[in-house]
């Protein structure tokens, strides 16, 4: 029989809401649950170093959990690269340190300074010597998509009209409405986040699970056997249906 498959919405740096969804899962389907993370463990939240030392030793001990990487994800893993990377997918003017995307509340978690008035080869420096280099690697090792029979997991989404095995990474982390508004059949039900919805949202033939945990809003978990799609919630699960 297939074991269902229970993932988790952008976390965000919310270690509190992390360990209530791990906890909502092991009551429901025990400890050695089959889990798929979605992205975005870090920026906006207080807690991404927490986060993401839960998520590396979970994997360390040979937890079934798989690991997605989000947009957010990508910037701090190509910040801590010997020379920044800029991810050239954002906005002019925008960047990983901006104060509309988190990086330096990640910074802070890690007791590096990331204030407007430093420059940034110094708060780099910092970095260097305060992020734990297996949190590099957890970052460096999450993947880009996965299949899992008639369920395709990514961050964000995929291209329409370009088969799941011909996606760029691009667009798998970062693409918003060119896929939310399409309804097309994409070959297999993408399940995502990245885009943050009031609720957890099964539009046919995709399922977003961001609901804003990132900006204190609830942190989703859901459970799909097959095509099923259920929430877990305190009460137990709910069914989410298009």
């Amino acid at each position: 029989m297939t074991q269902p498959i229970y993932a988790i919405g952008d976390i965000h740096g919310q270690l509190e809401m992390l360990e209530n969804a791990l906890a909502l899962i092991e009551a429901d389907g025990g400890t050695d649950a089959n889990i798929i993370f979605l992205g975005d463990y870090v920026d906006r939240g207080m807690h991404s170093k927490g986060v993401i030392e839960r998520l590396a030793t979970g994997k360390a001990a040979g937890k079934p959990w798989r690991f997605l990487k989000g947009n957010h994800d990508r910037m701090f893993e190509w910040f801590m690269e010997p020379i920044p990377r800029h991810d050239p997918y954002l906005l002019i003017g925008y960047h990983w340190l901006h104060e509309k995307l988190g990086g330096t509340t990640t910074l802070a978690s890690y007791g590096v300074d990331a204030s407007e008035e430093r420059r940034l080869f110094n708060v780099h420096a910092d970095a260097l010597k305060a992020v734990p280099h297996h949190h590099l690697r957890f970052l460096q090792d999450c993947e880009i998509s996965i299949f899992a029979g008639p369920l395709f997991f990514t961050h964000a989404g995929v291209r329409p009209g370009v088969a799941l095995h011909d996606q760029a990474e691009d667009d798998l982390v970062w693409i918003r409405n060119e896929f939310s508004s399409n309804r097309r059949d994409h070959g297999a039900l993408v399940v995502h986040g990245h885009t943050p919805v009031a609720a957890p949202l099964h539009a046919g033939n995709h399922v977003n699970l961001d609901t804003g945990a990132g900006y204190g809003k609830p942190l989703t978990t859901a459970v799909f056997k097959d095509t099923q799609v259920h929430i877990l919630t305190d009460r137990g699960r709910r069914k989410l249906v298009p």
